[in-house]
């Protein structure tokens, strides 16, 4: 019988958190073209937050206020990094830069973690510029330029890499199914007060556009969430971090595959780059792996 470690069972979940990410890429193309941005984020949290809600409500009345602290904090940095980055979004005319630019933040995360005191193997480090330069590759298309639109991507992806952070510190002492309800939450009623402020609202949307809405609160927010906090209560966030940047290797797969976009070589080279990071992050336990094989 296969016995896991921790740090294992934290990978794989994490791997199946970035597969779950990036099928949400899909799930949101196809929901905001019927519904405005920030709204569609609006209801897509709130709606997964309710759902973990009600069934975590046992232990979320449980909750002391140092609890409740931590877990809104979390929700609070993670709702304004979407709002920075969806305005970023809506302003930029080159997509891959924000992609890179946006994936900077889990690189980040290994480099502030240690003004938390959390203190990385070399391993970590050396996998960084494999991770940067595979990034560069997959997304960078167009000759960069530093904007409103750079400027806000580069806010959410530090804003990104500090609720990496208090993540995983909070998942650590609080349980994980309220933990992410209550981020979910406060991530809604974040982005839904922006989208009252600067969008206009419609709800006559046809059918498809509501069941992608229902695929992205169910699949890509309440069990992506769930399973990524769980993940990073059980290691390190510098010890997770650079896995998570595997979700924009599977969507640029998933896009090639469902919306028929093309991949260069370029870009494959930057996926192949990015599969090296993990390898590098990972290599005392993939050299044992190797040596009992």
């Amino acid at each position: 019988m296969l016995i896991l470690s921790t740090h294992h069972k934290a990978d794989l979940l994490l791997l199946l958190t970035t597969i779950l990410a990036a099928a949400g890429w899909i799930f949101s193309r196809e929901a905001v073209q019927g519904l405005a941005p920030l709204l569609f984020m609006a209801l897509r949290f709130v709606s997964a937050g309710l759902i973990l809600a009600a069934i975590g409500w046992s232990a979320m009345r449980m909750f002391n206020g140092q609890q409740w602290k931590s877990a809104c904090l979390v929700g609070s940095f993670f709702g304004t990094a979407l709002t920075f980055w969806i305005l970023a979004l809506e302003m930029t005319s080159h997509v891959g830069i924000g992609a890179f630019l946006t994936g900077l933040g889990v690189v980040l995360v290994p480099l502030i973690s240690l003004f938390f005191g959390d203190r990385s193997g070399p391993y970590v480090y050396l996998s960084i510029p494999f991770v940067i330069t595979g990034l560069a590759c997959l997304s960078l298309d167009s000759e960069f330029h530093l904007g409103l639109a750079e400027l806000f991507f580069l806010l959410s992806a530090l804003l990104f890499s500090f609720t990496f952070i208090l993540n995983s510190r909070a998942a650590t002492r609080l349980p994980a199914l309220p933990l992410t309800a209550v981020q979910l939450l406060i991530t809604g009623l974040i982005t839904g007060t922006i989208s009252l402020l600067i969008e206009d609202w419609n709800f006559n949307q046809p059918p498809a556009i509501w069941g992608w809405l229902i695929a992205s609160a169910l699949i890509a927010t309440s069990l992506r969430f769930l399973v990524q906090t769980h993940a990073q209560s059980l290691a390190p966030p510098s010890h997770t971090a650079i896995i998570m940047t595997l979700e924009p290797v599977w969507t640029a797969l998933l896009a090639a595959l469902w919306l028929g976009e093309s991949m260069t070589t370029l870009q494959f080279s930057g996926c192949a780059l990015i599969f090296l990071a993990m390898l590098v992050n990972r290599w005392p336990a993939v050299r044992a792996w190797l040596k009992h094989h």
